[in-house]
């Protein structure tokens, strides 16, 4: 019989957020595969867990994947953890359920903490969309990428910042979206659970007068599609009807399709681009 993997949520800060079903799973499987030992050891010492352990994480996620995958399909049970949280959320776990599907291997998650769920439910920001971006990329290349593919991102934004660069990440995100309004979280489920409602701009005022300290969850409205549709109309207006409509007809878009495409794309009734062209 092949082994199993189980995906086992941990806490965020308060311990009493595990819950029982990953307690039991913990003290059940044959072996857990854990991001950092020497942190992970604390948790099983806290809830007097004996199961051995072993390291997997960002430098041997593939190598190691390799040999959990070999150990679960001669039946071996794995429990994966992270340091804090659910696996495979901005960390190596991925990985490791990739290759275990690959190997047919049964793969199952146990619920439980996310910072960036907590974070986004704690913003007061809109929760029903919302796009996950973990840390922004450190190569700048990529970074500017992510970066300019969030500028028009009309979902609530969810990105994970560490204490030292974070005004200058508040700096190039203003310099990229603009202000926005913004919910700063920290220290989340702990005693010194914060969240500050604030707005980018006001954020990097505050926090180059106050040292930050501490992991952060920022929490960023989306742009407004309206806002969307300005820039484009006005994008468009730069250059006459006549050169808009010849950019559909050279593409082969016939003159009647053209003329909706154009009143779309100007924000104005089909009627008037007609009158224009008429009139021109």
């Amino acid at each position: 019989m092949a082994g199993k993997l189980y995906l086992c949520a941990t806490p965020i800060g308060n311990l009493e957020d595990i819950t029982f079903r990953v307690l039991n799973t913990l003290k059940e499987v044959d072996l857990i595969a854990a991001e950092d030992t020497r942190n992970s050891i604390k948790l099983l010492n806290h809830f007097d867990i004996k199961t051995p352990m072993t390291s997997y994480h960002e430098y041997n996620k593939y190598d190691k994947a390799d040999v959990l995958v070999e150990k679960m399909q001669k039946g071996t049970t794995v429990a994966l953890i992270t340091d804090a949280g659910t696996p495979g959320i901005s960390d190596p776990g991925e990985v490791l359920v990739q290759k275990a599907y690959e190997a047919g291997i049964e793969v199952t998650s146990l619920p439980g903490p996310a910072a960036c769920i907590t974070a986004l439910t704690l913003s007061g920001l809109s929760t029903r969309r919302f796009a996950f971006e973990a840390f922004l990329p450190s190569e700048k290349n990529e970074r500017k990428r992510i970066l300019g593919e969030l500028k028009n991102e009309t979902r609530t934004i969810i990105l994970y910042e560490a204490p030292h660069h974070l005004v200058k990440t508040l700096k190039e995100l203003i310099d990229v979206l603009g202000d926005r309004q913004l919910s700063i979280v920290k220290e989340l489920t702990k005693k010194h659970e914060q969240v500050l409602q604030t707005t980018l701009l006001e954020a990097v005022q505050y926090y180059e007068k106050q040292e930050p300290r501490g992991e952060y969850v920022l929490v960023l409205s989306g742009k407004n599609p309206d806002e969307i549709l300005r820039e484009q109309q006005s994008q468009w207006k730069e250059i006459s009807i006549e050169e808009h409509m010849n950019q559909y007809l050279r593409n082969g878009i016939d003159r009647k399709e053209a003329m909706k495409l154009v009143a779309k794309d100007r924000g104005i009734k089909k009627r008037e681009v007609y009158q224009w062209l008429v009139e021109h």
